[in-house]
């Protein structure tokens, strides 16, 4: 399942990218994948996450980790202001390859 979530940050986007490093094994075990994350052009603390996790059971671990809710709050995620879309599996990828 594809999920899309934006979201405001305080610190940059490269204390956030840091901070997914260093869950990196909090990812895979929800089977998680980042496919694309990257702050706006104009607005480093605005960012775009298109993520890919294998079924809904990883999706809601996710987003029910207070641990890494925490860590991602300490990274600069305003997580009140995230919105996280489910996306259709009807997608097109690298293309063309």
């Amino acid at each position: 399942m594809y999920v899309m979530l934006t979201q405001k940050l305080s610190k940059g986007f490269k204390s956030w990218k840091d901070m997914v490093h260093e869950n990196k094994h909090k990812l895979e075990g929800f089977k998680g994948r980042v496919i694309f994350a990257g702050s706006h052009a104009e607005d480093d603390n605005s960012m775009v996450v298109i993520m890919h996790y294998d079924d809904k059971e990883g999706l809601m671990a996710f987003k029910n980790d207070e641990e890494l809710t925490k860590a991602r709050q300490e990274a600069g995620a305003l997580t009140e202001t995230t919105v996280m879309t489910v996306m259709t599996e009807d997608a097109l990828l690298n293309f063309p390859s």
